[in-house]
């Protein structure tokens, strides 16, 4: 009576595991970050009031609204970038010529360097980038409620609502680059500095506007402990520089620029590649002795 008792137990816990799955999809990505609403709205408010205010009024509760409605009561492998065109054009806003920094495989540098639009503007320091940075969401078919155990992953299905979000982010914020465009690489990246498949190579470059643009600067850095795996005219980055002369793009390419090397080197001070060059001086006022950094792309 005891086993028949045990048996029942375990049928019914398998039962009721294999309708929970049914009822509710388990995939492999994290699930949707917990007070996604509060953190949007929140990030709304914090870029029109302190980090851009030049953008003028947003209606942050709205385009919270429009950001949600892109992706919940749907099958989350089934969002395509069209579904965040509203929330996009709520938070859409002018993009300073000059100013635009793509990159690829360095998105904490990036950030550091763009410095919340001071020295350039990302797609991370627009507003709709700003306010979806490092958060995860998606919904649940037939459902309005989000889903905070697990989302699916672009291995899991390429139409999941944080790719596609991106997917729209990038071509939006493409088509509104406009001067020197600046593209920051990273020539340690083991998959190669100008990835292909990639957001740049896949939706931003075939969204620039030609007749906007005038010049793309490319930099190629490495990571200061990383190896020097590419550099400009080799592998990836020549890819890339002759897919966008052939576009008719006027192209430049420095490795290691200056500027980005000095912020690296805030972390490593010591390491050799940090070795400032003779023509910056000591305390005492006597040169110090040449290093790396005296070869690097000027600023």
């Amino acid at each position: 009576m005891k086993s028949l008792f045990l048996s029942l137990v375990v049928v019914s816990v398998l039962f009721m595991n294999s309708f929970s799955e049914v009822q509710g999809k388990k995939w492999k990505g994290e699930g949707t970050t917990k007070n996604l609403e509060s953190i949007v709205i929140g990030r709304c408010y914090t870029y029109i009031r302190i980090v851009n205010p030049a953008v003028g009024e947003k209606n942050c509760s709205e385009i919270w609204e429009a950001f949600k409605n892109a992706f919940i009561n749907k099958d989350p492998c089934s969002i395509l970038p069209k579904d965040y065109e509203l929330v996009i054009n709520l938070s859409l806003h002018t993009i300073p010529p000059n100013k635009s920094l793509f990159w690829e495989n360095n998105q904490l540098l990036v950030k550091s360097f763009a410095d919340r639009g001071r020295r350039y503007m990302s797609l991370g320091d627009t507003l709709f980038g700003f306010f979806g940075d490092f958060l995860n969401w998606c919904g649940q078919a037939n459902s309005a409620g989000l889903d905070y155990e697990s989302c699916p992953t672009m291995d899991e299905c390429e139409n999941n609502a944080v790719d596609s979000f991106w997917r729209m982010a990038s071509i939006t914020y493409a088509q509104h680059s406009s001067g020197v465009i600046h593209v920051l690489l990273n020539g340690s990246a083991a998959g190669g500095a100008y990835p292909a498949p990639g957001f740049f190579a896949d939706y931003e470059i075939p969204n620039l506007q030609k007749d906007k643009i005038s010049k793309i600067v490319i930099w190629v850095v490495d990571d200061i402990e990383g190896p020097d795996i590419e550099s400009c005219g080799t592998h990836t980055v020549k890819i890339l520089e002759n897919r966008l002369k052939t576009l008719g793009y006027d192209v430049t390419c420095t490795d290691n620029y200056k500027s980005v090397m000095f912020l690296l080197c805030l972390d490593y001070p010591d390491d050799p590649k940090c070795t400032l060059s003779s023509s910056v001086f000591s305390v005492d006022g006597s040169p110090l002795p040449d290093g790396p950094l005296t070869d690097m792309g000027t600023v």
